[in-house]
């Protein structure tokens, strides 16, 4: 390598604030993406069958339930290749469009889970509180526009991964993909957006939402302190669980959107940040493995259609043995 070549080399690495890869043990990260993988594959294939169902009954929760476990299942789908990529020491070997469209992917199934999460909330919010009044606006046309707007905003919205420098593996010597780097403009506006629309405004509508059932429902005097209970873990979990996910992911992008403006390419945060970056990655693809359990396997009515169709393929493995 000649000297032109090794300073360009050095100049671009600089550029990019290259994070301390070697550092970190891959293994911790490889085997949450693989118990996420073999958790929530199985668990939203049972979601989308008992969604489906809701949905031809007219269920209009159903309709984003089923939405929630496709998006989920695009995502885990996409899991794979990014934990033979960590795994390889951050080595992307599948090209830049391909990096582009995984990373897309799992932008979109971040915000249109969290839009639907907030879209369950708020029908059931509906449907507890304004029981009798709801029965003429909750109908099923409205949650298929609401679902259609909510993937078409996000889809339009995240467009611009696909022109991010971070996506270019085959331009870089590493071949990293969507690793971080020396924020740009766009990536910094990107970051507000992401943060205050797609996490801080739906916290609010989560907790907002699930404050006012629970509070309807512990006044309520015709349930029984069974389903009382069922309803304030449910609510309460629910919240817990959107902030261990989400709030580590998102506080670190807003960190690093505000730190744009005083850093003055200085790499020094960029490489600090590194691991706890990689930490909330890996908490925020835990979403796609507990959404099922929370929002469709709690469910009374789903428990025991699952729990007859084990009876009857206990009855008929039985049968079968006697024949």
């Amino acid at each position: 390598m000649n000297i032109s070549s090794t300073t360009l080399t050095l100049q671009n690495r600089t550029d990019g604030c290259e994070p301390p890869y070697g550092e970190e043990n891959p293994l911790p990260l490889v085997a949450l993406y693989s118990i996420v993988i073999t958790v929530g594959l199985p668990a939203n294939l049972i979601t989308v069958f008992f969604t489906l169902i809701e949905v031809r009954r007219k269920n209009v929760l159903g309709i984003y339930l089923f939405s929630l476990s496709v998006c989920d299942l695009m995502y885990l789908g996409t899991l794979p290749l990014w934990a033979v990529y960590i795994n390889k020491g951050h080595q992307w070997e599948w090209g830049s469009l391909a990096c582009k469209f995984t990373g897309y992917v799992f932008f979109n199934n971040m915000y249109i889970s969290i839009f639907l999460m907030c879209c369950i909330s708020m029908d059931r919010f509906v449907g507890v509180v304004y029981a009798v009044e709801s029965r003429g606006l909750r109908k099923m046309r409205h949650a298929v526009i609401i679902t259609v707007v909510i993937v078409a905003v996000v889809a339009v919205g995240h467009v611009p991964v696909f022109t991010m420098k971070e996506g270019n593996s085959e331009k870089m010597e590493e071949r990293r993909c969507f690793e971080p780097s020396n924020p740009s403009d766009v990536v910094t506006a990107l970051n507000y957006a992401r943060f205050f629309i797609g996490f801080f405004i739906p916290l609010c509508i989560l907790i907002v939402c699930n404050l006012a059932i629970l509070v309807n429902v512990q006044a309520s005097t015709g349930l029984k302190l069974r389903t009382k209970v069922k309803v304030r873990n449910l609510a309460v979990a629910v919240v817990l669980f959107f902030l261990v996910c989400f709030t580590p992911y998102h506080v670190i992008l807003l960190v690093r959107a505000i730190s744009y403006h005083f850093s003055k390419g200085k790499c020094d945060f960029e490489r600090s940040v590194y691991t706890p970056y990689t930490i909330s990655l890996g908490l925020s693809t835990i979403n796609s493995a507990i959404n099922p359990v929370f929002y469709v396997l709690t469910s009374d009515s789903v428990l025991k259609r699952i729990h007859k169709g084990l009876q009857g393929l206990r009855s008929s493995s039985r049968s079968s043995s006697l024949v």
